[in-house]
């Protein structure tokens, strides 16, 4: 029998509706509405402390929201968590913004960890699943290398790749070029564009980088006070009148038709 491989497949749908979250009170997602089509790199763009990571952890299901819902794919998000791996009909993975390796894994041994806890596969089957989400990063000469002999840059793709290991419809990336020089942050930006090119997967990052956003998503969502202040495309964010989306087009240099002027 021939070993699994990675597949392109269709993304799944993600919907929230009214998503609320508070910490010792204080509220920090205040009723968050959002649809994300299937198979699109959606973008949400956000100052720091705005609560884009907590975002993120309620899609994961990593928190419970205290108000509002989350469906993911046709199904509320509660009753897909509840059921046995063996039947979820779709996967969801998350790339943390430290990448979170094991240190005493190498990065094969990193990104092989989730296939060998689900038990389902071969360990020929994980050298091969392994191998190929090792090579879609670029990174199929560092197999044997462990996490402190990588760039933070090399680290940001090992993470890619374990996630890319459980063959996910949903992925989600938290801040993927966060601490990364502007040519790296282009190439992790390219390589995420080539994953849902390749694989067709729902691709959902937050970020701070205006620049990758407008270069990479298909739409923006811009997160301030807790709340989805507008969502559409690059070229139409470009004409907005929301004032904290001026302010990212102010401080990333471009001007009012969403250029950047000459030097």
């Amino acid at each position: 029998m021939a070993a699994p491989t990675m597949r392109a497949h269709g993304g799944v749908t993600v919907v929230l509706r009214g998503v609320a979250k508070s910490y010792d009170g204080i509220p920090v997602l205040r009723g968050i509405d959002l649809d994300v089509r299937a198979g699109e790199l959606l973008a949400i763009l956000g100052q720091s402390g705005q609560g884009k990571s907590v975002l993120l952890r309620q899609i994961i299901g990593l928190e419970q929201p205290d108000a509002g819902e989350i469906v993911v794919g046709g199904i509320p998000l509660p009753r897909y968590l509840a059921l046995p791996p063996d039947e979820k009909p779709f996967r969801i993975a998350m790339v943390f913004q430290g990448a979170a390796l094991l240190a005493s894994l190498t990065v094969a041994e990193n990104v092989a960890l989730r296939l060998r806890e689900h038990g389902r596969h071969t360990e020929a089957e994980i050298a091969a699943i392994t191998r190929q989400a090792l090579e879609q990063v670029e990174l199929g000469d560092a197999a044997g290398k462990y996490p402190g002999e990588l760039s933070g840059g090399m680290r940001k793709r090992a993470a890619i790749a374990r996630a890319l290991a459980i063959d996910p419809e949903l992925i989600l990336y938290d801040e993927p070029t966060a601490d990364l020089d502007p040519i790296l942050t282009e190439q992790i930006g390219e390589l995420i564009r080539r994953i849902r090119a390749r694989r067709g997967s729902t691709q959902i990052f937050v970020t701070h980088n205006l620049p990758l956003a407008r270069a990479i998503a298909d739409r923006i969502a811009v997160l301030d006070g807790g709340r989805i202040v507008e969502c559409s495309t690059p070229a139409a964010l470009a004409a907005s009148r929301v004032p904290i989306t001026r302010e990212f087009l102010r401080a990333a240099g471009f001007d009012a038709a969403g250029a950047r002027p000459e030097a």
